[in-house]
């Protein structure tokens, strides 16, 4: 790691709060994903209702993503994490004291988890304020690395829902969350620099441009297809390969691993060659990676093969439209990051659910990932018209370092 960038910003934060805190709030928000062949063998769920199942924690993360956005830019990040977590520790706790027993009492429980994934409009912003914006792509992409807290959900939680029960691992996990808490709360700081407070009509006036939309539906591809994707391929493997849910998390582990550690890779990649270029490239072999899952892949093998390609643009993406996201918005980061993640959410939401009603109606995958193979083709050919205007006006009228 560059010495500039060591001595640039807060690495304790950085590293063991927010990073930590995005991680293990990552694990919580998909939880249901894993645990998904358990909980529907259980409850008798259909194709569509599993992925409905999996999907609604992501479309809530995305509302309350926006909430969550607009205290950090009022309350600062620290306070306003500290009070999210006991909320989920308190949300889980009961679910399992309380028990599961029907589609519906499983649906308000993912609303709960929603505000685990709202942590990302905390994690970003606290790591942001605290680095120039020639290390804004690596800060970024490390605090954001915390998705690898899908991995872990996906390793342990199909062999703990067997050997304990699948409602108990949602008890359980509120312990690693509980301790996340304690580090948290000792380690973490907020920046001196962290922008002040803004009125709300700042925030209504950010919603009328229009480079905020084309960020929200950039990363509605790569962090939408991240998260869809982490959230379903449990079920998916089981599903489609016949797989045990053990096996079946294994293979999701593995995919969504490459996903979470390219994530730095593409923050420092974009900060090296500008986001808009890294995300061509991206968006390129992506749409090819997901036009190709669409076919049905023979064997498991050859399907890892192409998901993991896939995943592995999806991750870099991530890193890439968040290296652009403080260059353009660095006064407004907290509700950005809270607007720009809701568009991951509701990506990742149109994903989950799509892949569900996909095989429930056509009893096919394939028109979900063919769909999300346009999307990303669709996004392809956007970066390019913003290209040139981008590259243009933003060092001039916003300072950016590289576009």
């Amino acid at each position: 790691m560059h010495k500039g960038f060591l001595k640039s910003g807060h690495l304790p934060t950085l590293a063991a709060a927010a990073f930590l805190y995005f991680d293990l709030s990552f694990m919580v928000w998909v939880i249901l994903g894993p645990l998904g062949v358990a909980i529907a063998q259980q409850l008798q769920l259909s194709p569509g209702q599993k992925g409905l199942m999996v999907a609604v924690p992501v479309v809530a993360g995305a509302a309350l993503r926006v909430v969550v956005g607009l205290l950090v830019d009022r309350f600062r990040a620290r306070r306003v994490a500290l009070g999210a977590q006991v909320t989920v520790i308190a949300g889980l706790i009961a679910a399992w004291a309380l028990g599961i027993d029907s589609f519906a009492a499983i649906l308000a429980l993912g609303c709960v988890l929603g505000l685990a994934g709202a942590s990302f409009a905390v994690a970003l912003p606290l790591a942001s304020s605290w680095y120039p914006a020639e290390h804004q792509g690596t800060a970024l992409g490390i605090a954001g690395a915390g998705n690898s807290g899908t991995v872990l959900a996906a390793l342990f939680a199909p062999s703990l829902a067997i050997a304990l029960g699948w409602q108990n691992v949602i008890g359980l996990a509120a312990v690693p969350l509980a301790v996340t808490l304690a580090v948290f709360w000792l380690i973490a700081r907020d920046s001196p620099n962290a922008p002040l407070p803004k009125r709300m009509s700042t925030y209504a006036r950010l919603l009328k441009t229009g480079d905020a939309w084309w960020l929200m539906f950039f990363y509605s591809v790569t962090f939408g297809g991240f998260v869809g994707l982490a959230s379903s391929l449990t079920i998916y493997f089981n599903d489609q390969y016949s797989l045990s849910a053990i096996a079946a998390g294994y293979c999701t582990a593995a995919v969504v691993f490459v996903g979470s550690l390219v994530r730095p890779l593409g923050g420092a990649v974009a900060d090296r060659v500008g986001g808009v270029r890294a995300l061509a490239a991206l968006y390129a072999v992506a749409a090819c990676a997901f036009a190709a899952i669409a076919t049905g892949l023979s064997s498991i093998w050859l399907a890892m093969s192409v998901f993991l390609v896939g995943m592995l643009a999806l991750g870099m993406g991530n890193g890439a439209v968040f290296q652009l996201v403080p260059q353009r918005f660095g006064q407004e980061i907290g509700v950005m990051t809270g607007l720009v993640g809701m568009g991951g959410g509701v990506g990742g939401f149109y994903l989950a659910s799509s892949l569900g009603y996909a095989k429930q109606f056509t009893g096919s995958y394939g028109a979900g990932f063919l769909v999300f193979a346009l999307l990303a083709a669709l996004a392809l050919v956007s970066i390019g018209r913003v290209r040139t205007r981008w590259r243009t006006t933003w060092a001039s009228l916003y300072g950016a370092a590289r576009v």
